[in-house]
């Protein structure tokens, strides 16, 4: 058995960027060297998560503010859920590896919401559990895209070009304005599958001397 480690890996990028699969990936290869560890994402699946959902798909309306605060709320659910929340899961030594976390919220919504109130809304939820490392998959939105149209006949709320390109700038202005306190690593993900899960391997050997 591997020796235990509890910190927690959050996967950002733009819709089509192959951090879902990443995430995946990771998750498998920490399995197979038998780390305790667990795969999650957001929205979440829990009731606010699918309401969320139900908006991005257009079931629902809502104005981009209340969108905001109930990523917000999906989060702090996420996070302290007595049966399978992060802290819980964190503070039994598992690995956590989550398919989007605070830094997509602060970079799709910052497009009708200001940033600095998104950040200080999540304020609560990082300092229930910041993550050790965000790891950016950076592609291009006309690949993006391209990688959608593959495997989609319906597109979500944010999922057009011009959004994609608005939401990858903000993503690197608010890496900007977080240098100082998050960690991020920043992959390029226009490039074959296992060549991004080698650099992505390479990246948690290194921070973590993972066997």
């Amino acid at each position: 058995m591997a020796q235990n480690k509890n910190f927690f890996i959050v996967f950002e990028g733009i819709d089509g960027s192959g951090k879902t699969t990443q995430a995946r990936l990771l998750y498998e290869k920490l399995l197979s060297k038998n780390y305790k560890v667990i795969l999650t994402s957001e929205p979440t699946d829990n009731e606010i998560g699918k309401l969320i959902r139900s908006i991005l798909n257009g079931n629902s309306n809502c104005d981009y503010l209340s969108i905001a605060a109930l990523f917000v709320a999906d989060r702090l659910e996420h996070l302290k859920n007595k049966t399978n929340g992060l802290e819980k899961y964190y503070n039994e030594g598992f690995i956590i590896i989550c398919d989007r976390y605070y830094l997509s919220n602060y970079a799709y919504n910052s497009m009708h919401v200001s940033i600095d109130w998104l950040i200080d809304a999540n304020n609560i939820c990082r300092e229930i559990l910041k993550p050790d490392l965000n790891i950016f998959i950076d592609v291009n939105a006309e690949i993006s895209m391209k990688r959608l149209a593959a495997n989609r006949e319906e597109y979500e709320l944010f999922e057009k070009s011009e959004t994609l390109n608005t939401v990858r700038n903000n993503y690197f202005k608010t890496f900007e304005k977080l240098k100082d306190v998050e960690t991020i690593e920043i992959i390029d993900g226009n490039r074959p599958v296992i060549e991004i899960e080698n650099d992505v391997w390479k990246i948690i050997e290194q921070k973590w001397k993972l066997e």
